[in-house]
């Protein structure tokens, strides 16, 4: 067979390869419907949370979740693919982490030092550490069969990124229910939470990213 018959015959049996980037949108996709359905399984969004939106503990919660959702994503990305550049989105941790500062400290400063520790405690602490979790399960699952189409030099530290992506998720659903909108509740038992699922995707992504 000549050369070029040989390049048309493989052209001929070329199948279309889902790129790694939409190969991760699609899990990041799948994951979230996936995660929204354990939600709506086990909780419901509280009532009057639109116009409860005006109040800033409660968009507050939203900010630091969602934008350490996205970082954490970006981060999983860079780590799949040998050669990428970690550094900004490793530094961008900082934005979700000086938003958590700057309410924590609004907090100490709008109440009363006698009602901090009533709280941080909160009234459903337990629910928030065990659901989180919970919903997020799905999405790190999807996350983590996505990035096994990368090519991950460090599994460990894809596999925590994928969590912090997943707890970071699961956590602004939470927040559709959770009554407890204090800042140190959220940075006790919210963190608690997220630190539990990034452990679980670091310890999977260890043995499942390698390569």
């Amino acid at each position: 067979m000549k050369t070029d018959d040989l390049i048309r015959a493989l052209a001929a049996d070329a199948r279309p390869v889902r790129s790694f980037r939409s190969t991760l949108a699609l899990a990041l996709v799948v994951g979230v419907v996936a995660a929204a359905c354990v939600f709506a399984l086990r909780l419901s969004p509280r009532p009057h949370l639109l116009a409860l939106l005006v109040e800033w503990r409660l968009a507050f919660k939203f900010a630091v979740t969602l934008s350490l959702a996205a970082v954490a994503l970006v981060l999983a990305l860079r780590l799949s693919q040998p050669g990428a550049r970690v550094g900004r989105a490793a530094r961008a941790l900082l934005v979700p982490a000086l938003l958590l500062a700057a309410g924590v400290a609004a907090e100490l400063v709008t109440t009363p030092a006698s009602q901090w520790r009533h709280e941080l405690v909160g009234r459903y602490a337990i629910y928030c550490t065990t659901l989180i979790p919970m919903i997020a399960a799905p999405a790190l699952g999807a996350l983590l069969l996505a990035l096994r189409r990368g090519a991950p030099t460090h599994p460990t530290l894809a596999g925590a990124a994928a969590g912090l992506a997943a707890g970071g998720i699961a956590a602004a659903l939470y927040a559709l229910h959770c009554v407890d909108d204090s800042p140190l509740f959220f940075l006790t038992w919210y963190s608690i939470a997220v630190a539990a699922v990034t452990a679980v995707g670091a310890l999977v992504g260890s043995r499942l990213l390698r390569w």
